[in-house]
């Protein structure tokens, strides 16, 4: 099943696919729900720049049948955060860097953000659509990852992983290569690809042609309205908010990562024994390259 996101992780998943002005709309609404929650429709539009018509798309567009409905949704999510309580550094609430800012609400405000894709992403994974990519790894032939740029590193990690456990997978960061990788896949395969924004054609180009081939193919993506969505068997969505100096992208690494391990784990779960041994036999072998314990420095 779908676990039911937020409003707010909704709204900002969408964000790619709405019309320049109905992402103003978006914009005020995310910045300040309790806030949105008291303005008339005219206020709203006046406020983002725009129409009454356009914040009726708006609605529509986030699967909202109109404005009264909106409101009572962003009271609701504004009361839900409040009875959570604020972070422990208040400062850091809205998610963003001002230009004044000192290094300790920097570290402060990277951190929330961090831990906040964490828990977002966890609440909207569709679990149903996880439990079938690891069932179709499980039973893969051929395993084949891509990712560009910085969704590469979650791309290695995934195949380091599933190589780590006995799975024969292969990492393909150069586009080239990636595109010939896909010649030798077919049903019984599997393909995925990484790309937070969805719209790499790298990454998007090599899905299409392994779905061709047969393969199942795979997205991990934060927008699943894009195009890397469209073209994938099964898709799983982070959500990672880009935030002021694009602190938001290295949220959105992690929320990869932690999407990557549940497929990693649950892989692994479904052959405890094996995987075991096969990470205990990786021990081994890099045993040597550790340092003995109670070695101290060298002086």
């Amino acid at each position: 099943m779908v676990n039911s996101p937020g409003l707010l992780v909704h709204i900002n998943a969408l964000l790619p696919s709405l019309s320049p002005a109905e992402q103003r709309v978006a914009r005020l609404v995310v910045a300040d729900p309790a806030d949105a929650a008291g303005h008339t429709i005219t206020d709203l539009a006046t406020a983002a720049e725009t129409s009454e018509a356009t914040v009726i798309r708006f609605c529509r567009s986030i699967g909202i049948t109109g404005y009264p409905q909106l409101r009572i949704r962003l009271a609701a999510e504004a009361a839900e955060a409040a009875s959570r309580g604020r972070p422990e550094d208040d400062r850091v609430a809205g998610g963003e860097i001002p230009p004044d800012a000192d290094l300790a609400r920097i570290v402060a405000t990277i951190a929330f953000n961090e831990a906040r894709a964490l828990e977002e992403t966890a609440a909207q994974l569709d679990v149903a659509a996880c439990d079938r990519v690891v069932e179709a790894v499980d039973g893969a032939g051929r395993i084949e990852v891509y990712g560009a740029g910085p969704s590469g590193s979650a791309a290695l990690d995934l195949q380091q992983k599933l190589h780590r456990i006995g799975r024969s997978v292969a990492y393909w960061p150069d586009p080239q290569a990636a595109l010939a990788s896909t010649s030798l896949l077919g049903p019984g395969d599997v393909a995925i690809g990484i790309s937070h924004s969805g719209t790499s054609a790298g990454v998007l180009d090599v899905l299409a042609q392994a779905r061709l081939r047969g393969a199942v193919t795979v997205a991990v993506t934060n927008f699943p309205r894009s195009p890397i969505a469209e073209a994938a068997d099964l898709v799983l969505t982070t959500a990672a908010r880009e935030t002021t100096y694009r602190s938001g992208a290295l949220a959105g690494r992690l929320a990869q990562l932690m999407v990557v391990d549940c497929i990693f784990v649950g892989v692994a779960v479904r052959n405890r024994k094996r995987a075991g041994q096969a990470l205990a036999a990786a021990d081994e072998a890099t045993a040597r390259l550790r340092a003995p314990s109670g070695r101290g420095r060298p002086r």
